[in-house]
């Protein structure tokens, strides 16, 4: 079924059940329902039309998902965006998606200032003079930009006059366009960052992500007016899809506006957590840490999901006995999740396994450049072939037709290998491509900002291991001659113009490179770099 389906059938079975669920505001199914039409009617009194995108940049809160299904009821497609995202990397996705409009609020503007995120990466927002008709050079479709909240911004649509349109717009007219929608349809656009220096949209229709996030409630034992805590954001699938899983169950969706582990803790003893669905051990580690942290107060919980290296998860499951901890092997372009763990199989195999594929979904092994499958054992490509698949990169043909053999599997470009049982160990990446505590970071991205920088020559980005994040990136550097900049220096000025995560935690300058017989060698600069940091605390 639709996004759309999914939440009237939830709504008309358990209307008074919770749905949504943040420590000051809570939804029920029929207010979920209601908020998604009232916005829906709003979005098509903008004249948004069935295929347009809008973009969803907020801070998680129940109008955060709450859009993610208005979009749907209004046949869009939902383009969740980063809020980590500076002011230079938003006009790419905003023109690169062709957003119609974009949905901001100031719920967070103690932290984040979103609108005058907005206004400094699109030049004449602020000053439009009809903020309904947008003609901005910078984003040739964009039309509005709308703000959820009680501050009037400059260039912005205000909530009341969303709300205006909506009331201008029929119950009927909604209904026939929920109804014009068909399944395989883009329900979202989500942007993963590639191996170049630019983030990929991967198309994901509403099939896919109806019925892989279905499977997923399946395997956790997810059930109506049980509780699933997802303190991930919500422009990530590690959120979005517990959130569907919720719906489709009639589940309470349990999150807060941002993470900070005492008041996640708090969230998740007060609201009786069944599930936690950290997905990243650096959440998971964080909350483990809290001064009195005692395992015992978290009664309510059944089953947490992580997804990391086994000695962590073991330790994790040690400090949580009565939990049952779940890993799994998923990806943007997978819909989220591809193989699962399961909650009858043994600790060791929970921990040193991502499981097997889910329902309906094939994994292989094949050997690098050839797509030749490998037998169970040996290591090699995961691949993967299945009815949630995303359906291909926005506006690149030629990186579609890249990343699928012509069989129609998927060269996912990670390292794993496959048990006798069918179960997949992953065992790392095979593209160059960085994972920072559960985000994808291209180091080519990081190399092209630095070396825009006056006093950088070449410059090289690698991956060293990190106990809380997993990886963090370092980067090598060779300045110009006669040019100075110290280390401190080049990380401020990273962390000045790109989202947090990415910056450098470690830069080292140099006069020479290893190099092969044509190309700079990464991995002795990796290898020097973690000998030098030693072994991690």
């Amino acid at each position: 079924m639709t996004l759309g389906d999914l939440l009237a059938e939830a709504a008309a079975r358990a209307p008074a059940l919770d749905a949504v669920v943040f420590p000051d505001e809570r939804l029920d199914f029929a207010a979920l329902a209601a908020r998604a039409g009232e916005l829906a009617r709003g979005l098509i009194g903008l004249g948004v039309a069935p295929g347009d995108r809008v973009g969803i940049l907020l801070a998680n809160s129940p109008d955060g998902a709450v859009l993610l299904f208005a979009c749907a009821l209004a046949g869009a497609v939902a383009v969740p965006v980063n809020t980590r995202y500076r002011a230079v990397e938003l006009p790419f996705v905003i023109a690169d998606a062709g957003l119609r409009i974009v949905v901001t609020s100031d719920r967070i503007d103690e932290h984040v200032d979103l609108a005058g995120l907005l206004h400094e990466a699109l030049p004449g927002l602020a000053d439009a003079p009809d903020p309904a008709a947008l003609e901005l050079a910078g984003a040739p479709e964009l039309r509005c930009v709308v703000a959820l909240g009680a501050t009037p911004r400059a260039g912005l649509l205000g909530e009341d006059d969303l709300t205006a349109r909506a009331v201008a717009v029929a119950g009927d007219d909604l209904a026939r366009r929920g109804a014009g929608g068909a399944l395989g349809d883009d329900a979202l656009l989500l942007y993963t960052s590639g191996t170049t220096a630019s983030p990929r949209g991967c198309r994901i229709s509403h099939d896919a992500i109806v019925r892989n996030w279905t499977m997923v409630a399946g395997v956790l034992g997810l059930g109506e007016g049980d509780r699933l805590w997802a303190p991930c954001p919500l422009f990530h699938l590690a959120a979005i899809g517990p959130l569907v899983s919720c719906v489709r169950t009639r589940a309470a969706f349990v999150s807060d506006t941002w993470f900070e582990p005492r008041r996640a803790l708090d969230l998740v003893v007060a609201q009786r957590a069944t599930h936690l669905y950290p997905a990243y051990p650096p959440i998971t580690q964080r909350l483990l840490a809290q001064e009195g942290f005692d395992a015992a107060s978290l009664t309510a919980a059944q089953v947490i999901v992580n997804v990391g290296p086994p000695d962590l998860l073991r330790q994790m499951q040690a400090a949580l006995p009565g939990v049952v901890q779940l890993s799994l092997y998923g990806s943007t372009e997978g819909g989220g999740a591809i193989t699962y763990g399961a909650l009858d199989e043994d600790l060791e195999t929970r921990i040193t396994t991502c499981g097997r594929p889910l329902p309906g979904t094939e994994v292989r092994i094949a050997q690098p450049g050839t797509d030749a499958p490998l037998p169970a054992g040996q290591e090699g490509e995961i691949q993967v072939r299945s009815p949630v698949l995303f359906g291909g990169y926005a506006n690149d043909e030629a990186k579609t037709a890249a990343a699928f053999h012509a069989e129609g599997w998927y060269r996912t470009g990670d390292r794993g290998a496959l048990d006798d049982a069918g179960r997949l160990r992953f065992l790392g990446r095979l593209k160059d491509m960085l994972k920072v505590g559960g985000e994808n970071v291209a180091p080519a991205e990081l190399e092209s900002l630095l070396a825009t920088h006056p006093a950088v020559k070449l410059v090289r980005v690698v991956g060293v291991p990190d106990p809380r994040l997993e990886e963090v990136p370092a980067a090598f550097v060779e300045l110009r001659p006669g040019a100075q900049a110290t280390p401190e220096e080049l990380i401020a000025f990273c962390r000045e113009r790109i989202a947090r995560f990415k910056v450098p935690r470690h830069v080292r300058l140099v006069t020479s490179w290893p190099m092969s017989a044509t190309k700079i060698q990464k991995g002795p600069l990796r290898d020097g770099l973690v000998a030098e940091l030693g072994p991690a605390p």
